[in-house]
């Protein structure tokens, strides 16, 4: 991801001082990881990918666009944070669509770590799969239960806790159309 994130910074011509200052994260931080030296959390990740104004999955990796696409399980892409147990597998196809299927899950007792807004116009649409979800969105919190759905205009800082017992599940869609 290291590569990808210098190759995205150098493509804009951005500094790493200027990419600490739209990211928030540190330029250390960002210097490390484009030598790879550290792996960010998924928190730092999006931080980062939403300062290049890239998707997550954007930043992670692309694949060739084609007509119809295949994503086997074993070939999902999976990121999971080693600090909360938080896990998100892509479900759709990673060659830098402007639609992310994902799901998302929780332990119990544990979160995915805030994340940053989206630019604005990006929405997000979120359907519960198992368990209880607590939904903290800019200043709003809002607990879903198994089969429930929302929807939110992503450009405030938004975080999931698993408000439950046992594992939490849920699916998200992540619509960029309207950036």
């Amino acid at each position: 991801m290291g590569e990808r994130v210098r190759a995205l910074r150098r493509e804009r011509g951005w500094t790493l001082e200027l990419l600490a200052e739209r990211s928030g994260v540190s330029r250390a931080m960002i210097s490390k990881l484009e030598r790879g030296e550290k792996n960010p959390t998924l928190v730092v990740a999006a931080r980062v990918a939403e300062g290049l104004g890239v998707s997550l999955s954007q930043l992670v990796g692309i694949e060739a666009r084609r007509e119809i696409v295949v994503v086997p399980k074993e070939r999902r892409m999976v990121m999971r944070d080693p600090e909360t147990g938080f896990e998100r597998q892509l479900l759709s196809p990673s060659f830098g669509g402007e639609l992310e299927f994902i799901r998302n899950v929780v332990p119990e007792g544990s979160t995915s770590g805030e994340f940053p807004p989206h630019r604005r116009g990006v929405e997000e649409y979120v359907v519960v799969e198992k368990g209880r979800l607590r939904a903290i969105l800019g200043s709003e919190e809002h607990v879903l239960e198994e089969g429930d759905a929302a929807y939110f205009e992503a450009d405030v800082a938004h975080r999931f806790d698993n408000a439950g017992v046992g594992e939490c599940s849920y699916y998200l869609v992540i619509d960029s159309r309207g950036s």
